[in-house]
């Protein structure tokens, strides 16, 4: 370790608040969006041409898959990524720490993306999915977590340092669907696949470097499981396999409910999980206070991400057969659409970020955040209404830039501060396992965006948006008139 670098982690672990070296944030999280950044590469980069390769036909390089099934295996496998941060939080914070975790589930999501790109169809397609989701969900909650070791818990900063997060992993995010978009259109499914599995070669190999420069406290298990009972767990993760296996084998988990099977898993897996927490005698009154003011911040969690999700399904499906995607003769591929989001978080970010840290004690709360999040989010799903009915290709490409500019600020104003609010709330014992809830919300909204997709007809799409908009923001608004009892059970959060 240089003097430089020692010299930044003792700044960071002893006297946070004056480590300003990243703008105006600690040098120590460019070590974590370093990672992220990659990791976004490679989830974003596949995730663009996931569906269109399950759906096209054979002739075309795809699986031939019905439509309707295939997104509700893309929203399955989406839910199943934010549902595998259970289990990545609890290895954090009763087995290995923050760090050690996010380091090996890096190694699992490469190989995940090996198989996509080397084995051949549905072999393929299965062990890559569920290898990805496995080590994304371990990536997911310990990266954030790691982030909230940066920051005293009344360091005003936080929400701005969160957003800069997701500013660099969204650098990632940019260039993951043109680069694989573009190797998919030219060289084949394949290829964009072996692109993402390089891009996470990167960031193992950025964090190698880096991961030692994090401070101590990103490596501290915070409730270490007794040793006595590591047989137990070994027991539970058997028969909890081989339950999944022959549930499989039995044909009970089918492609076609794969979507229906998350949501009820992720549903019994977010109330045992606040069960447990609130229940657990390590923490005090006001931690137990704090968890109870996160319940209506996770339900409207779930209502945005219902909705923000569907651009990898409903959005895809628009983008193949509803938007002009030419430009000047060429054909824009379909995944492209998905670096838009991606670029306006990269260009607003650091407004939202200068926002919050200039407001400072003035800046709305986490609950009226999370309430506009909400409203602005249904009412982007009401701008698709203008070209409902102008058939196929008939939605210029300004529209679906200015539709995401709109799903972009929604984003903004829900997820980093989601985050932020997570490590917050959080009672000291349960730091990373609180983030895990919150990508819970994400599993559970996630799941449902899947399972809604199968709904969506192009052909007589006003319904669609319209049902899901004016429930968006009627889900919003409830949260916004109560706030204020929100902010009471939060005790001094804001």
């Amino acid at each position: 370790m240089s003097h430089e670098d020692a010299a930044s982690t003792a700044s960071v672990e002893r006297t946070p608040e004056k480590d300003t070296r990243f703008f105006g944030q600690p040098w120590a999280l460019t070590h974590i969006f370093g990672v992220e950044l990659w990791e976004r590469f490679s989830f974003y980069g596949m995730q663009g041409i996931l569906l269109i390769y399950m759906y096209y036909t054979v002739a075309d390089g795809g699986l031939a898959i019905d439509r309707g099934i295939a997104t509700g295996i893309v929203g399955a496998y989406g839910g199943s990524v934010y549902l595998a941060t259970v289990l990545g939080a609890w290895l954090a914070d009763r087995l290995y720490g923050s760090e050690r975790v996010l380091f090996a589930s890096a190694f699992v999501i490469m190989a995940g993306h090996i198989a996509l790109a080397l084995l051949p169809g549905f072999v393929g397609l299965g062990v890559g999915l569920v290898l990805v989701a496995l080590g994304s969900g371990g990536l997911k909650a310990t990266a954030t977590s790691v982030v909230g070791t940066l920051y005293a818990a009344d360091d005003v900063r936080r929400d701005s340092g969160f957003s800069l997060f997701y500013l660099g992993i969204n650098l990632g995010g940019f260039a993951g669907p043109l680069l694989t978009g573009l190797l998919q259109t030219t060289l084949g499914f394949h290829w964009g696949f072996g692109l993402a599995a390089v891009g996470m070669a990167a960031g193992l190999v950025q964090y190698s470097i880096g991961r030692r420069h994090l401070p101590d406290a990103a490596r501290r298990v915070p409730n270490p499981l007794p040793k006595k009972r590591m047989p137990l767990v070994w027991i539970v993760a058997g028969a909890g396999a081989a339950l999944i296996a022959v549930l499989a084998l039995t044909g009970v988990i089918r492609a076609d409910n794969l979507a229906v099977i998350v949501i009820a898993a992720t549903v019994v897996a977010a109330v045992a999980y606040f069960i447990v927490i609130l229940r657990s005698p390590v923490i005090t009154a006001e931690e137990r206070s704090r968890v109870w003011g996160f319940v209506p911040l996770f339900l409207t969690s779930v209502a945005f991400w219902s909705l923000y999700q569907q651009q990898f399904t409903v959005v895809t499906i628009y983008s193949a057969e509803r938007l002009n995607r030419d430009l000047f003769g060429w054909e824009m591929p379909v995944s492209w659409v998905q670096s838009i989001n991606p670029v306006f978080i990269i260009l607003l970010s650091g407004v939202f970020a200068a926002a919050w840290t200039r407001l400072g004690r003035r800046q709305p709360s986490s609950p009226v955040k999370f309430a506009i999040g909400a409203i602005v989010m249904g009412a982007a799903f009401l701008l698709f209404l203008p070209f409902a009915g102008t058939g196929t290709n008939g939605t210029p490409l300004v529209a679906i830039i200015g539709i995401l500019l709109v799903f972009t600020i929604a984003e903004l104003f829900l997820s980093p501060v989601g985050l932020s609010a997570a490590t917050k709330l959080a009672p000291r014992r349960f730091t990373t396992q609180m983030v895990a809830l919150f990508f819970l919300s994400v599993a559970l909204g996630t799941a449902v965006a899947g399972q809604a997709a199968t709904f969506y007809d192009p052909a007589d799409e006003a319904p669609y948006f319209t049902v899901l908009g004016i429930i968006a923001i009627a889900v919003g608004v409830g949260l916004a008139f109560s706030a204020k009892p929100v902010l009471r059970l939060m005790r001094g959060v804001r």
